[in-house]
């Protein structure tokens, strides 16, 4: 039985309050995502201190879009799209 500890794939959960380059660096395959959306900061010197909410809002993005796009994020390392 596995202990409570233990993470399973569906538990895995990236949130808006994220750094961006932990995300990447932890699932690499969030990149396409975040550049999808126009988050290019996953390249820059913000992406160490700067959250996922934080990049986006320098970049336009609505709280709307924010979680749609961290939704997508969750989809792409849960499913390993």
């Amino acid at each position: 039985m596995p202990s409570k500890n233990t993470k399973t794939q569906n538990e895995i959960k990236i949130t808006k309050d994220m750094n961006l380059a932990d995300v990447v660096f932890k699932f690499p395959q969030a990149a396409e995502v975040l550049l999808d959306y126009g988050l290019h900061c996953i390249g820059c010197a913000a992406n160490s201190f700067d959250t996922i909410e934080m990049g986006a809002k320098v970049h336009g993005m609505s709280d709307s879009e924010i979680a749609e796009m961290v939704a997508r994020l969750n989809e792409v390392i849960i499913h390993k799209e």
